[in-house]
């Protein structure tokens, strides 16, 4: 807290009247850090679907943890303690703009669960693994990048055990086409996400 005091010029009981104590400034930084990559993905995805939001969504996301691999580093094991708690409320707004992405392919609430954390373990293990600078083969690293993108749309595409809408029915659940529902202004490209803020919102699972 004392190095924090002099980066900001004050004095270090003075934060205190800000913040409760580093946990409480933990929680803080991992809130605006679920935030920021929720809107950085809204921006990117707004528009599209399918493929292109999968690929827009992936790529704001890489760019976030990238630009500010200590500020993201901050929501890893941090866990909400009710509804309404910031964590809660900041997490939701990722959740749900992933949960537009998946929507747009067709994936029902049966399925929801699964597809988020599997997403999340695609593009989240990539980019703090370039983060921390894991990445040493001279091969270009934003090829491989892409090439992470095309293999999570081929399996989005393919019907699953639980089986999400693909090639074979080409139509989402209530009839709507996975590549015709753009991801709207709000994130959501079908009513509200399939089960309430809290469940996602924890990164221990």
């Amino acid at each position: 807290m004392g190095q924090l005091a002099e980066r900001v010029g004050v004095r270090t009981p003075s934060l205190y009247s800000h913040i409760v104590n580093q946990d409480d400034l933990n929680r803080r930084i991992a809130a605006l850090a679920f935030v920021e990559a929720a809107e950085a993905i809204r921006a990117g995805t707004q528009g599209h679907a399918g493929r292109d939001a999968l690929g827009a969504a992936a790529r704001a996301f890489r760019t976030f943890v990238l630009t500010h691999p200590g500020r993201y580093a901050a929501t890893i094991g941090v866990d909400p303690v009710g509804p309404d708690d910031l964590i809660a409320v900041a997490g939701a707004r990722l959740v749900d703009s992933l949960t537009a992405v998946l929507e747009s392919y067709g994936v029902g609430p049966d399925d929801m669960d699964h597809a988020l954390r599997a997403l999340r373990s695609f593009f989240h293990g990539f980019a703090t693994l370039q983060a921390a600078h894991g990445f040493q083969w001279p091969t270009d690293i934003d090829e491989s990048y892409e090439w992470l993108i095309a293999l999570v749309d081929r399996g989005l595409r393919s019907p699953g055990p639980a089986g999400p809408a693909g090639p074979s029915s080409g139509r989402a659940p209530g009839g709507r086409s996975p590549s015709s529902g753009p991801v709207s202004a709000r994130g959501a490209a079908a009513g509200d996400p399939p089960s309430p803020p809290l469940r996602h919102t924890s990164t221990s699972g």
